[in-house]
């Protein structure tokens, strides 16, 4: 049977990372093994392979070092549990390239969990770049549940809904949330989250093992916008507030807190918590994102980020 190319640059890639961390980092067998959710021997393999393939020389000889570099950097200045910066293509303009594909392998570390685990995901392109490319597996033990609305304005199914997509793919129960992402009104939001099966939903969605959710920007043509979310008179109340990002449909300012009232009156969907207690990842890329993303890791909404070689850069400059 042919080698698969693609399975042998992931290899080499982990056999990369492994490499960084044991003579870069100075971390342990044992250590690279629980930060890369693989067994000890996994990682002395790798290690073994990062020499033998010459990775490792007097620094690692690999591209990918760079991104290490940066994901550690950005771990200690902002505190993350997790970071993982991936190499950039400067000539696309593809909001998922590259990262839909590290997303998309930490997914699949949760997944194959035996134990049952809860998922919760957000929308938005970079995540449903990521469930698309999670392989077919077969572990009905999970749970996957929605965090944001899955209810265009016209009653229609959000098109970045993702948990249909990644339930097929893993024969995982499916929760949505069967509520717009913004309301019409305070009273109507209260009224449908009130409802029992969202109550329960949203109660799931706050007890997930761990969390995946796009992180987007509040310029003149946000997908809250182009998706039918909210109005152009309501996006530039918010801009004239100081709206710096979103998560979930939660708006915050350049400092990462939460605007009061406008469209945050109105959001159905899961509320954030800072500083979150379980994994809680940010998917997102590009110079158009970059003011959101600071503000996201200003306000600690993030505990995990997922992003690429340019992003990473401009974040610790």
């Amino acid at each position: 049977m042919p080698r698969d190319p693609k399975s042998d640059r992931l290899r080499l890639d982990d056999a990369a990372r492994a490499g960084w961390l044991y003579y870069v980092a100075q971390n342990t067998q044992d250590e690279i093994a629980a930060k890369m959710n693989i067994s000890r021997q996994s990682a002395q393999r790798l290690v073994a392979l990062a020499m033998r393939e010459r990775l490792v020389k007097f620094r690692l000889d690999h591209p990918i070092a760079r991104c290490m570099e940066l994901a550690q950097a950005i771990r200690d200045r902002h505190g993350l549990s997790f970071c993982e910066v991936t190499l950039v293509d400067p000539t696309s303009d593809n909001p998922a390239l590259g990262i839909a594909e590290v997303a998309a392998a930490e997914m699949e570390k949760y997944l194959k969990s035996e134990p049952p685990i809860v998922m919760a995901l957000g929308t938005g392109r970079e995540i449903r770049g990521a469930v698309d490319q999670v392989s077919r597996m077969t572990c009905p033990q999970h749970k996957i549940v929605s965090l944001v609305g899955s209810l265009a304005p016209d009653g229609s199914a959000n098109v970045n809904d993702p948990i249909t997509v990644i339930g097929d793919a893993t024969g995982a129960p499916r929760h949505p949330l069967a509520v717009p992402v913004v309301a019409t009104s305070k009273e109507e939001r209260d009224i449908i989250c009130a409802q029992i099966p969202i109550r329960r939903n949203i109660a799931l969605a706050q007890s997930a093992d761990v969390a995946f959710v796009g992180i987007g920007e509040l310029n003149d043509a946000p997908p809250l916008l182009t998706d039918g979310f909210i109005t152009r008179r309501e996006l530039q109340e918010l801009q004239a507030a100081g709206a710096a990002g979103e998560i979930l449909g939660w708006v915050f300012d350049d400092r990462g807190r939460l605007l009061h009232g406008l469209t945050n009156d109105r959001v159905a969907s899961v509320p954030l918590s800072p500083t979150p207690a379980r994994p809680f990842i940010g998917v997102a890329r590009g110079p158009n994102k970059l003011r959101a993303i600071r503000a996201a890791l200003a306000g600690r909404w993030v505990s995990g980020l997922i992003t690429d070689e340019t992003t990473a850069a401009a974040l610790t400059a």
